[in-house]
This record gives C-alpha cells, structure tokens and sequence, in this order.
C-alpha cells in the first residue's frame, strides 16, 4: 500500500502542489463538477495551500479565492487568491470579519483536521466539531444554488452532520476520495445546490 500512497506523494511534488491532499479536491471537483470559473470560493483549513492553488487555476482570474487557516501556508498565491490567518469560531475575529464582507460565496470547501489525540473518540468528537462549524459558515455565506464540500473522521456523529445538510442542500452525498490514505478514517460529505436561507 506504501507505494500506493508514495504515488500520490510523488506526484504533489511532481505537480509543485505542497501536499497530496489536492488530488482529494481534483476527484470530489471531477466527480460533482464543483468548481468552475469565475466563482467565489471560501477555503477552511487551507494550509499549506495546495488546495487554494488548484481553486486558482479552476475559477481563473475571474475567480477569487478566500483562504483561511491558523496556519500560514507553504507557498505564494497568485492575485486571485487572498489569505487570513485565524480561528473561524472567533467570529469577531479578523479572519471572521474578512469572510463577512467577502459573501456571498459559490463553494465553500473545509479541509480541517483537528489535532489528533490518538483516541478515537475524542479526534472523532473534534472532527465533528470542526465539520458543524464549516457547515455554519455555508449556513451563514453560502449564494443560492451553491456548493460544499466537508472533510470528517467517520463516526457516529456523521448522521447528525448529514441530517443538517440535508435540510440546507437538494442533495447530500458521502464521498471517499481513491487518493486518501488507505488506514484514514476520513471521508467528505458533500451538498449540492444550497437552498437555506441566508442569516449573514
């Protein structure tokens, strides 16, 4: 399975991506065509950036691109791409406050991970909490019709994620990207055409 993984790892580098979780994003956007040019896009958890990298190349430079972690990322951006460093739960926070003003968005993706522990229950209780609160932001920012993608540990809490966005998108789907590590438990849901009304 090494050389399975190495494969993708291999191919970040080969591609100048900083990480092989962009081939996670390129599956889920070949797979519900989320991205597509000239979008506004909202980006949770972004560092070190390969994700923010293939968005800039997916809306062109009619696009934009809101990227957000506590993090900074490992590499420049091109123009379309703007950063902040902070915590999404601090709502009043600078990071906050900048996605505020940049809504409505077309997507809003999260690839945040929570420190793991090594107990399973406790990365899963996490995991979780970082989904909902992604979720929150879409509830909040996401434009009419819109799209979003939620990475999350598998657990016994996913069935309350995916009730929530079944009450806020026409579809929900489960999708376990062929390029995530074989022995990870984490897999994404993704919504399609938002219809919740908007609180922001």
């Amino acid at each position: 399975m090494k050389k399975y993984q190495d494969q993708f790892f291999k191919q970040a580098k080969k591609d100048n991506y900083p990480a092989r979780s962009v081939y996670k994003l390129k599956e889920m956007d070949k797979k519900f065509s989320l991205i597509r040019p000239g979008q506004n896009v909202l980006d949770l958890g972004a560092s070190p950036g390969s994700w923010s990298l293939y968005l800039a190349d997916r809306v062109g430079s009619r696009g934009l691109v809101l990227a957000v972690d506590l993090q900074e990322p490992a590499v420049s951006f091109p123009e379309q791409v703007s950063f902040v460093q902070g915590d999404i739960f601090d709502h009043g926070s600078r990071a906050g406050m900048t996605i505020r003003d940049r809504a409505p968005f077309d997507l809003v993706l999260s690839d945040m991970a929570p420190r793991t522990s090594g107990v399973k229950f406790t990365d899963q209780a996490r995991s979780f909490n970082l989904a909902m609160e992604a979720l929150n932001m879409a509830r909040l920012f996401l434009a009419s019709g819109g799209g979003f993608a939620v990475k999350i540990l598998q657990g016994p809490d996913i069935e309350l994620l995916q009730q929530d966005m079944k009450k806020l998108f026409t579809r929900v789907k489960h999708f376990k990207p062929k390029s995530s590590r074989s022995e990870s438990s984490e897999i994404f849901l993704v919504g399609l055409d938002f219809q919740g009304a908007q609180h922001a």
